[in-house]
């Protein structure tokens, strides 16, 4: 039989060799992606055999390089010092289409020129011609309907969870999570409250926010995260930091949410009891809290479950996936984390899995413990999801042992 601690071991080692590699390239990504994101596309669509007339080659070109240029100074003004949200908008969303022209006109120029090829559809210069009109109009539609789903209120998607260890008292118990909304530039307070009259709706037992509730501090974005006082829940309402938490005055959102009547575990745990049976839930700061240099702020699972009775099943909000190696290790019977947001634009998501080990959905690691990560409600940065769709989560909690009747 496998030894599963031995299996955890050696997969955690091959995450944090993936982790170390992408680390290193980050450290050169603010330089060379823009240079690719600009330049690549624009040889493939305008140089690459199309052998267009000198005005449009030239009108062509001073555009990608307005975007090469225009896109990190917007980019710096809009999330430096000054955070200007006008200029964040323009370099997050010069950043999203050029991601998305970059993805497509590569792979179209490769695949669809190679069928075309084979089918012996046209000349070169045809087939060149093709093929960047092919990538101007599917990126086009991409961006639309990726804006489209970025600021529409998220579908719910429900699923029911069974926990072993769950006593049949708190069988159907209704957990609600919301994650990632991301408050930012673009002004979202009313989609913030359609959210929050969509979790009204599904007549949640506890609600759940594992962080990243916005990106600039808790007084520039009040007006944004307000409406998450409006949300009802019969037990409970609990919240968790995340990492864009630590980048602007952490604390600050941990008062507001208090505020709002949300419960922050940080680092602690409340009990749900029902028909004689318990859960723990329990909450931990994001990974990056001890990095931050906040005075307090680190994530702590040991704390967390302190004073538990350890016979009793636990649900446990940490804001990243990758936490669920402590989790397993300690026995957690549920994590709910988000961070992924499930790659936000296609093909992203390749980057976000040497980073973290699910993307979205329902997950096992270990023997028990079992991960569910949201692909988040709102969005970062670029105002588009392309291919990774927002949502609202329901999650029933079923117990092995029949139920003894609604609650």
């Amino acid at each position: 039989m496998t030894d599963t601690r031995e299996t955890r071991s050696v997969d955690s080692a091959a995450r944090e060799a993936q982790q170390r590699r992408l680390r290193r390239l980050t450290r050169y990504l603010p330089l060379i992606a823009p240079v690719l994101l600009w330049t690549v596309p624009c040889w493939l669509l305008l140089y690459a055999g199309q052998h267009w007339s000198l005005p449009v080659t030239l009108a062509g070109t001073a555009l990608f390089a307005l975007g090469l240029i225009g896109m990190p100074l917007a980019m710096v003004r809009g999330h430096g010092r000054r955070q200007r949200d006008r200029a964040a908008i323009v370099g997050d969303t010069l950043l999203g289409t050029s991601w998305t022209l970059f993805t497509w006109s590569v792979l179209l120029g490769v695949l669809l020129r190679l069928a075309l090829t084979v089918t012996g559809i046209g000349d070169g210069q045809d087939r060149a011609r093709i093929v960047t009109w092919a990538s101007l109009g599917t990126a086009a539609v991409l961006l639309a309907w990726g804006y489209a789903e970025a600021r529409r209120v998220p579908r719910v998607r429900q699923l029911d969870v069974e926990l072993p260890r769950l006593g049949a008292g708190l069988d159907g118990t209704r957990v609600v999570l919301i994650t990632d909304t991301h408050y930012g530039p673009l002004d979202r307070a009313r989609w913030s409250a359609r959210v929050c009259d969509t979790v009204n709706t599904l007549e949640a037992d506890l609600v759940c926010h594992t962080g990243d509730i916005a990106d600039g501090t808790a007084e520039r974005r009040r007006a944004q995260a307000a409406p998450l006082g409006t949300v009802q829940a019969t037990r409970a309402r609990v919240y968790v930091t995340g990492n864009h938490e630590y980048y602007s005055e952490a604390q600050g959102w941990v008062d507001l949410m208090d505020e709002l009547g949300w419960e922050p575990l940080r680092n602690r745990h409340l009990l749900l009891e029902h028909g004689g049976d318990t859960l723990v839930v329990a909450g931990v700061d994001d990974v990056t809290a001890e990095s931050s240099g906040l005075a307090g702020h680190r994530a702590h699972l040991a704390g967390a479950l302190q004073g538990a009775d350890p016979d009793h099943p636990v649900l446990l909000l940490a804001h990243q996936p990758k936490f669920i190696d402590q989790a397993a290790a300690a026995g957690i019977d549920l994590q709910l984390s988000g961070h992924t947001h499930g790659g936000q634009i296609w093909p992203f998501h390749h980057l976000v899995r040497l980073d973290q080990p699910a993307l979205a959905g329902l997950s096992r690691h270990g023997t028990r413990t079992l991960l569910y990560t949201s692909r988040g409600t709102g969005f970062w940065g670029p105002p588009f999801r392309i291919f990774a769709p927002s949502e609202i989560t329901l999650l029933v909690l079923r117990s092995p042992q029949p139920s003894a009747g609604q609650h």
